[in-house]
């Protein structure tokens, strides 16, 4: 999710969550995250349990794609209430993600947690701004 692309005088201008980190600190934020995230696939693609593929990847990329789609719904489209509904989507195919991941490589799994937390953040900040705006 590039914060930097879409920022805009509509976001400047919303009430924002008390707790909302400053602006730079997300692309930091989330470089590490998608690092752990790249790390976690990988763990678990080379198991020989699943390579060549397996199910657990299928739901790592459908995660994913709700990630990626976020920015363009709340930044771009400006419709925080459907970014809230895909950040809902995004745990939860997350969350099953990492139980799938710790099926088969444990440490690909904890690799997620970072990920599984921040996103709870991303969730009460973009429903802060649903409510408050």
């Amino acid at each position: 999710m590039s914060y930097k692309i879409y920022m805009n005088e509509w976001y400047r201008k919303l009430n924002k969550a008390p707790w909302t980190p400053p602006d730079w600190t997300f692309g930091v934020i989330w470089s590490f995250l998608y690092l752990l995230m790249i790390i976690a696939l990988y763990l678990v693609w080379s198991n020989k349990k699943c390579y060549p593929y397996c199910d657990p990847i299928t739901y790592f990329f459908i995660q994913l794609f709700f990630n990626l789609i976020w920015t363009t719904l709340f930044f771009k489209l400006k419709q925080p209430l459907l970014a809230l509904l895909d950040i809902c989507i995004i745990i939860t195919v997350t969350a099953y993600t990492t139980l799938q991941f710790h099926k088969l490589v444990p440490m690909a799994a904890y690799l997620l947690v970072p990920y599984l937390l921040w996103l709870c953040v991303a969730f009460s900040l973009n429903l802060y701004v649903l409510i408050h705006n």
